[in-house]
């Protein structure tokens, strides 16, 4: 069996072996390829009945030149650079990998709030600049400084990140509520549901973790953001 990494280097910057897929059969990896269509991707995929990508697209054209293709995998969460309808009609199986960043993006989503908040950056540099040392004030701060205990943290779209998040606001202090299609009993217990507009005219602070669909597409815009 012929598997193909289309573009190996995001996940793989070196510091991680590929010997695992090895075992399954002869393997080529490329570092990149192409992040827009291109005739290298269908070259390079050739005879591969196995196609692993993280954001080099597959396209119905390139799945069309590549009959011996068998399995796609995706090595992110998001999977929308496979034309995964035509491979649900040519019965081409395509998976993802739905957690892999739901710890590291939900924390990092909380470290820039927590920048917004208290400046670390900005007061990092003017301490270094001699600010604090030449201070007059035992107290030394450049910036107003945000305390996020008892605010109250509004999540659009509270799937696995924004339960994760969810669950940092909560042992920050935060009151958390959030606005999803699909509501369910494991969001229920990290917060409230409410819609959208109330989440608007509640939330102290607004953070987004829906995927971009045309239903939500400009969703942050100037009816929404007077609702604030």
């Amino acid at each position: 069996m012929k598997i193909v990494v289309l573009d190996g280097y995001t996940e793989n910057p070196g510091d991680l072996s590929w010997s695992g897929l090895e075992e399954f059969g002869e393997l080529t990896v490329y570092d990149r390829t192409s992040y827009e269509e291109a005739p290298i991707i269908a070259e390079r995929i050739g005879d591969a009945e196995v196609v692993i990508t993280n954001k080099t697209p597959i396209s119905r054209e390139t799945i069309d030149k590549c009959p011996n293709m068998k399995y796609i995998a995706v090595l992110a969460t998001g999977y929308n650079c496979v034309d995964y309808t035509y491979c649900k009609e040519k019965g081409i199986p395509v998976s993802n990998v739905p957690t892999y960043g739901t710890a590291s993006v939900s924390q990092y989503s909380i470290a820039l709030l927590l920048e917004i908040c208290h400046h670390i950056g900005h007061h990092s540099q003017t301490v270094f600049e001699g600010k604090w040392q030449n201070n007059p004030e035992w107290c030394y701060w450049d910036y107003p400084l945000i305390e996020l205990e008892g605010k109250t943290i509004g999540i659009i779209g509270f799937g696995r990140i924004g339960q994760q998040e969810g669950k940092i606001a909560k042992a920050l202090g935060m009151n958390v509520i959030a606005y999803d299609v699909y509501p369910n009993d494991f969001g229920r217990a990290i917060g409230e549901y409410v819609s959208l507009d109330e989440l608007l005219a509640r939330a102290d602070v607004i953070t987004l973790h829906c995927n971009l669909t045309p239903e939500n597409t400009g969703m942050i815009n100037k009816a929404n953001i007077a609702k604030m």
